[in-house]
């Protein structure tokens, strides 16, 4: 009997999150998580949930800035070896970004197996940064090759894990970083001391760093003082920063 054909699937952005702008001057294109192996349809509810908080943060921030934030909504859940599809469809994304709005800078935020795919889609020509949170890193082996990082070249990177990340060894992340720092100094790592892999201890400090970091990259504001830190650091210690608790909690309660 035949095998039966796989089913053809788009990619797609899901609606902006919160009040549409008038005039938009920057994007940031949320990748939730994924699985290692699957061609299973993602669940729009289950997939999404991960990185609409984010999504709803980064939106207030940005609201007077022109900032678009759209979840991709992958075609399959899994990344599939060298198939890569999740990147792939990160690349999708930030085409149809250019084709919706132009010339203007895209980041690529990514949660567990989504921040793989920021950190391989990062080279598109539109994105000028990549924010990857608890990314998932395959194993390293010598009959491998490594992840690629030249990519990254020319972009401001942030990368956050928990050290308790009881899924992902927080290890490779931080090798991550080293070998893009040795091309790429705008790169910078901070660690959550003790929460595991979801990030729900310190989740209001993670969303403030990234809010942080996205306005900046996107918009010119001044960055915190640890994240211009980190950023100026040379390697271990701009890969190892501590995210302090409380982290950007002050600011917002008198943003708000």
């Amino acid at each position: 009997m035949a095998q039966q054909a796989m089913p053809v699937r788009t990619p797609r952005l899901g609606r902006t999150i919160g009040p549409e702008p008038s005039t938009v001057s920057g994007v940031v294109l949320l990748l939730p998580a994924g699985d290692e192996a699957s061609t299973r349809r993602p669940s729009p509810v289950m997939a999404t949930a991960s990185v609409r908080s984010l999504g709803r943060r980064l939106a207030r921030a940005g609201r007077t800035e022109g900032l678009a934030a759209h979840v991709v909504h992958y075609r399959y859940r899994g990344w599939n070896g060298s198939e890569a599809r999740l990147a792939r469809d990160a690349e999708w994304a930030a085409d149809e970004v250019v084709r919706r709005y132009g010339d203007v800078p895209v980041c690529l935020a990514g949660l567990h197996m989504g921040a793989r795919a920021a950190l391989h889609a990062g080279g598109h020509e539109a994105v000028n940064s990549v924010l990857a949170i608890a990314p998932w890193l395959p194993e390293e082996d010598v009959a491998a090759p490594p992840e690629p990082v030249k990519q990254l070249a020319g972009r401001r990177v942030l990368i956050v894990h928990g050290t308790n990340d009881e899924r992902v060894d927080p290890e490779l992340s931080f090798r991550f970083a080293a070998r893009a720092k040795k091309t790429n100094p705008d790169i910078c790592r901070f660690e959550v001391h003790a929460d595991r892999h979801g990030l729900t201890q310190y989740r209001d400090e993670v969303h403030a760093l990234a809010s942080d970091f996205v306005m900046g990259v996107l918009f010119g504001r001044a960055f915190a003082r640890p994240v211009e830190d980190a950023l100026a650091a040379p390697p271990p210690l701009g890969l190892r920063m501590p995210l302090a608790s409380g982290f950007g909690i002050a600011r917002s309660q008198r943003a708000g």
